[in-house]
């Protein structure tokens, strides 16, 4: 399943997540939840609102039905790789949301003249950690790292997920704190799925 050159995109690929992660969280801890939002969820006019409306989509569930098409198409052999990815990510973020259900930024910053919102977005109120769209982009991230040759694969995939992550603070759906959550998960979601694609493998073998 592996070659020398997605070895290395998807080490770079996972460094770089976790290295963003605990950003997210430590200095949210530090600043503080609330505030460390607030510092993010700046106005940036009406194409910043535009952008990050429409990006944001790319964490939606319904992405994984292109991914499994892409899968069917080139990648049949590694079918459970992805399976494993949509399972694991969505009963480790869906879980944890059910078990410590957390306030949404719109609920838990009181005053809501401070927050930035886009006009046509419906803000949610509870379920914030960790930000599923944020588990979504990466977990697809560092798939594309894992099986990608291509170098390029690693700027070019972190910065659109970063960018869809960061969306969700733009479009005041998450705090910093449930992004830093969601790249963990996806980090683990890749570690749990290699090994249950090896399992595959070695069952078929």
């Amino acid at each position: 399943m592996h070659n020398r050159t997605s070895n290395r995109n998807l080490t770079i690929g996972v460094t770089l997540t976790v290295i963003t992660a605990l950003y997210l969280i430590i200095h949210s801890c530090i600043v503080g939840r609330n505030e460390f939002f607030l510092l993010l969820n700046t106005d940036l006019g009406n194409t910043g609102d535009i952008f990050f409306r429409l990006w944001t989509n790319i964490g939606d569930g319904v992405v994984w039905v292109i991914m499994a098409i892409l899968f069917y198409i080139y990648r049949r052999n590694q079918f459970p790789l992805l399976i494993a990815a949509v399972l694991i990510s969505t009963l480790i973020a869906q879980g944890i949301k059910n078990i410590a259900p957390e306030p949404r930024p719109s609920v838990a910053i009181t005053d809501s003249s401070l927050i930035h919102t886009v006009s046509g977005v419906e803000l949610h109120s509870s379920y914030s950690f960790p930000s599923g769209h944020t588990t979504t982009v990466f977990t697809i991230f560092l798939i594309a790292c894992l099986l990608l040759r291509n170098k390029w694969v690693v700027p070019v995939g972190f910065i659109c997920a970063l960018l869809a992550a960061y969306s969700r603070v733009y479009l005041a759906q998450h705090f910093p704190l449930d992004l830093g959550g969601g790249m963990i998960t996806a980090v683990i979601t890749i570690i749990a799925s290699i090994g249950i694609q090896k399992r595959w493998e070695r069952r078929k073998s």
